[in-house]
């Protein structure tokens, strides 16, 4: 038998220093947190493109693949760097953890960077995201193979178990950051804070993470010193935020202009001095063409659905030059309908005198309903019935792909006995044109367009009117309009419609 001595030797020969162990309950918890952080940054991502490239398929597409991506490529490394020394694994995620605060916190500021520089259009959009959401979706998940495979060192002889367990903190940290973006912090915090708190929980993991030596503690306090500075200091990406909408008011002399995601919804004119109601001026051109279309074709007394309040303008309009005239306003962000009644004049004083929630029902003076729910779901579940509609509803640049379906028009068909009125934003003969018109053409019998002069971006409002019965033309068009000349397309259906700009 060797000598005790040489016994102790040969065993701290395999193993030369005592690992560090991190209770099962910590690494789970830490799997799990790094999961939320993940999922709330992937969902804050998709928000703050949206002033910069707008909402799409395309956009949300495009995030989620690259953000998968880099969650794929942490694993990967992180599952290399598990297999090195317990020192050495816990200081590399413990750098990767720092990386990842400052990246998140870093993000919004980055992104308005790269966009300044010249980034446009799908392209522009798409190297964007990798750019500035692919590296911190790679360190955010290099450290979970550390912390799973110390979970699983925790229960010694229960590694079925322990596996479970880690795959199922995994699941339920993104599922918790998923509800915290889209219920909690977009809408009460805004983008550029939750993005610093993605970074600050991060940080948090730090202490959990050692192994006895003392880290670079200067690296750490610069690391939230800054994520601190990104959160309070950093400038907004919007002046008004929900988890819908990123909105801003300018004003340009005598105009208010609302700005939702980097494009114009609405704007009017502000009259100085007393005026008359009908006095009313509408500042975009486009609202000009549907307001001299709706007073030709209107009576005296029309009730009239407007899906997409957007500024208010036209449903101001309507009330304004018609007192005995009824108008219904689908918005789906109450955000929007606030603002509008702070910072529009005309149409915030015709909210403050008419306004109504749908669902309470009207007094004996009310005639503006407001329902701030999805279009689509107020068509499919609504008992009222109308004169005539204007579908006139935006997410970001572009019209949500389920308003502009053979379904919804079809419903519309049903509750609407007279003209619907429809405004889109497209290139002139572009798909979402193609595919509105064979829509219309679809389900009514009479359809006219127009359209106005083509942006720096090859889009122009391009305005429909459907309806069963023939409607006399417009005498004139507003300067720089004229009628549009649109390709036969396959009809948009809720099973194949429109998809986003390219």
């Amino acid at each position: 038998m060797p000598p005790r001595s040489f016994h102790r030797g040969w065993g701290r020969s395999i193993r030369p220093e005592k690992e560090a162990v991190i209770r099962f309950s910590i690494a789970i918890a830490l799997i799990l947190v790094l999961s939320a952080v993940g999922l709330t940054y992937e969902i804050a991502a998709g928000r703050v493109l949206a002033p910069f490239f707008g909402t799409s398929l395309l956009t949300w597409t495009t995030v989620i693949a690259t953000v998968l991506g880099g969650f794929s490529l942490g694993s990967a490394l992180g599952g290399i760097v598990a297999e090195r020394p317990r020192a050495e694994a816990l200081r590399n995620v413990r750098h990767a953890l720092i990386a990842t605060a400052v990246l998140m916190a870093a993000s919004p500021a980055l992104l308005g960077l790269v966009h300044a520089l010249g980034a446009r259009g799908t392209g522009g959009m798409m190297a964007s995201v990798v750019i500035v959401f692919f590296p911190a979706s790679v360190f955010v998940t290099l450290p979970s193979p550390l912390l799973a495979k110390l979970a699983i060192e925790a229960r010694p002889g229960r590694e079925g178990s322990s596996l479970g367990f880690v795959l199922a903190a995994g699941s339920v940290g993104a599922i918790f950051g998923a509800i915290l973006a889209g219920f909690v912090t977009l809408p009460l915090i805004g983008s550029t804070a939750t993005f610093a708190a993605c970074g600050a929980l991060a940080l948090a993991c730090l202490p959990f993470l050692r192994d006895g030596a003392q880290g670079n503690a200067g690296v750490t306090v610069a690391a939230a010193g800054f994520v601190g500075f990104a959160g309070l200091a950093g400038a907004p990406v919007c002046q008004y935020e929900s988890g819908l909408s990123c909105l801003h008011v300018v004003e340009r002399g005598a105009e208010v202009r609302l700005v939702s995601d980097g494009t114009v919804q609405a704007a009017e004119r502000v009259i100085p001095g007393e005026r008359e109601d009908d006095e009313i001026e509408m500042a975009l051109s486009y609202t000009d063409w549907l307001w001299a279309r709706m007073d030709r074709d209107l009576g005296p007394d029309p009730s009239v659905l407007f899906v997409g309040g957007g500024g208010y303008t036209l449903p101001t309009k309507l009330l304004a030059s018609r007192p005995e005239a009824q108008a219904v306003a689908v918005e789906i962000d109450p955000l929007v309908t606030e603002v509008v009644q702070r910072r529009m004049p005309s149409a915030g004083a015709m909210i403050a005198r008419t306004g109504y929630d749908v669902s309470d029902g009207p007094d004996p003076e009310d005639r503006l309903g407001i329902a701030h729910a999805d279009g689509r779901v107020f068509l499919n579940e609504t008992d009222l019935r109308f004169d005539a509609a204007v579908m006139d509803a935006f997410s970001s640049g572009s019209v949500p792909a389920h308003l502009v379906t053979r379904e919804t028009f079809t419903r519309l068909r049903d509750i609407v006995r007279g003209p619907v009125y429809v405004n889109i934003l497209d290139s002139p003969d572009g798909r979402l044109a193609r595919g509105t018109n064979a829509v219309l053409r679809d389900v009514y019998e009479h359809v006219a367009a127009v359209r106005g002069q083509v942006n720096a971006r090859g889009r122009t409002n391009i305005l429909f009117v459907a309806s069963r019965a023939p409607l006399e033309p417009l005498p004139t068009l507003p300067e720089n309009y004229e009628v549009a000349d649109i390709s036969e397309a396959r009809v948009f259906t809720d099973d194949r419609g429109w998809i986003g700009h390219r």
